[in-house]
């Protein structure tokens, strides 16, 4: 099971069904899937396949899956999750994302840096690494002040491109070794 992790300003608890409605509110807003699917979901796309990936166990010992974060009067803020990495189990892609009532304020980069510690000093993960659009300047930010570096940037090919698919996509990247020198 995963432990349910705190920062000064959020409470990072396991995801569970229990979020649906946070889930629903928060992927049916269109700007905040803008580099994601380009266009809200609707309530049956979050409930029928988006909640089951959400939720799922991902491995043993609590380090990977989605934490829902509140802030302490229990306004949910978005989520944050740290994902296993198709090639090795030492890695582990990182993932948020938050309603728009909560950007700009440094809550993206205080929840995955909760996440960031959490992987590397008791998940024993020797990388993490998140992935962006391009054009998406606020979660590259984010990716920058957490400490993460830039690692490659590829175009792929898309059924369905986004405004501003033509610029590729980021990989940054963050080592154990590079974050304990950090703290």
């Amino acid at each position: 099971m995963r432990p349910t992790l705190a920062t000064t300003r959020l409470r990072l608890e396991p995801l569970t069904a229990d979020h649906a409605e946070d889930l629903v509110a928060l992927d049916g807003d269109a700007e905040v899937m803008q580099y994601l699917t380009g266009r809200a979901r609707t309530r049956q796309e979050v409930l029928d396949e988006w909640l089951p990936v959400l939720t799922r166990e991902t491995g043993p010992g609590g380090v990977l899956g989605y934490w829902a974060g509140s802030r302490d009067d229990d306004t949910f803020v978005g989520w944050w999750a740290l994902n296993p990495s198709p090639d090795d189990e030492h890695q582990a892609e990182l993932g948020y994302r938050l309603r728009r009532a909560s950007w700009g304020q440094g809550l993206a980069s205080e929840g995955a840096l909760a996440l960031l510690a959490h992987g590397f000093e008791r998940g024993g993960l020797n990388r993490i690494w998140a992935q962006t659009m391009a054009v998406n300047t606020a979660s590259r930010g984010v990716m920058t002040r957490i400490g993460m570096s830039p690692a490659r940037t590829w175009v792929g090919e898309w059924n369905q491109p986004l405004p501003g698919w033509e610029q590729g996509e980021v990989e940054y990247e963050i080592t154990r070794q590079q974050w304990l020198e950090r703290r």
